[in-house]
């Protein structure tokens, strides 16, 4: 996640200049066409361009803000994911005095579900230094290797209650921590897998192309020899909207507009193993501007 803004905007600006560039060539072209061949069917100011930028901007609208609202579920269920995992650490503290191999097991947790919300396998360094190799071979076993890893907390939490004596309402309230992690995964795992339909992710970006297209024809009259820097200019905007759109609809890939959830992680992971004087691994850093 870009963090910083004059990094960001340097960001923004690299992204589109291809188009930029695509743009400017064809502008280009479209005016010397005109001005010098004297192409007069380059030149169609009856086109209703004001119209179609308008209707182009409402759509565009609409899309970015069914995109933005899928990154901010996204980041809402994270930050719910973080407070039931402190608040697994404080009640395994108070209730089994520590249990610090329960504790390194939930700090492995939120590794494991972002590298499945990702696609990608966990780094093994975070997984080696926080789950044993026993319990390592049965979650790596499953295919929802997150799950299964809540469930081996689960058995873990009961075999530890019933050794210690521990009140039967008052594990209930550590099984309804592991419930609420689950309905967290649950939701991050539905945006996941089910994407903006075909008419928010195709069509804008195909309509903000053709506008871009036809922009120049209808002002190379007006503007003459300015034509490519005006529509250039104009165009790149609509660009750059139509691509803040697509960046946010997938807030778990690889990029560096996803959620940041490897600084989300080794938070839990910070918060649960310090109370119990164990070192974390370090919070990393932002990179080129980029929270990882």
């Amino acid at each position: 996640m870009i963090v910083k803004r004059p990094q960001g905007i340097a960001i923004l600006f690299r992204e589109t200049l291809p188009s930029l560039t695509i743009l400017a060539l064809w502008d280009l072209a479209v005016v010397v066409l005109f001005q010098v061949y004297h192409q007069e069917w380059m030149e169609q100011a009856a086109l209703p361009i004001s119209l179609m930028g308008s209707a182009l901007a409402i759509f565009l609208g609409i899309r970015n803000n069914a995109a933005y609202a899928r990154w901010w579920e996204g980041r809402s269920l994270w930050g719910l994911l973080t407070n039931n995992c402190r608040s697994f650490g404080r009640q395994v503290g108070s209730l089994l005095n520590g249990a610090p191999e329960l504790a390194t097991s939930m700090a492995a947790y939120p590794y494991l579900l972002a590298a499945a919300l990702r696609g990608q396998e966990p780094d093994p360094t975070d997984i080696d230094r926080l789950l044993s190799p026993e319990l390592k071979q049965r979650v790596f076993a499953c295919s929802n290797r997150a799950n299964a890893l809540l469930y081996e907390i689960g058995l873990k939490v009961r075999s530890l209650s019933e050794k210690r004596g521990v009140d039967g309402a008052l594990q209930s309230n550590v099984d309804r921590i592991l419930s609420d992690l689950a309905n967290a995964q649950g939701g991050l795992e539905r945006i996941c897998k089910t994407p903006l339909p075909v008419q928010y992710s195709i069509l804008p970006n195909i309509a903000t192309h053709l506008f871009c297209i036809l922009l120049p024809l209808s002002a190379v009259q007006t503007l003459g020899w300015l034509t490519p820097l005006g529509s250039s200019i104009i165009g790149v905007l609509f660009q750059m909207l139509d691509r803040s759109g697509s960046n946010l609809q997938e807030p778990f890939s690889d990029t560096v507009h996803a959620l940041p959830m490897k600084t989300i992680a080794r938070t839990i992971e910070t918060d649960l193993l310090q109370p119990l004087g164990l070192k974390p691994a370090p919070m990393p850093q932002p990179l080129r501007g980029v929270q990882p």
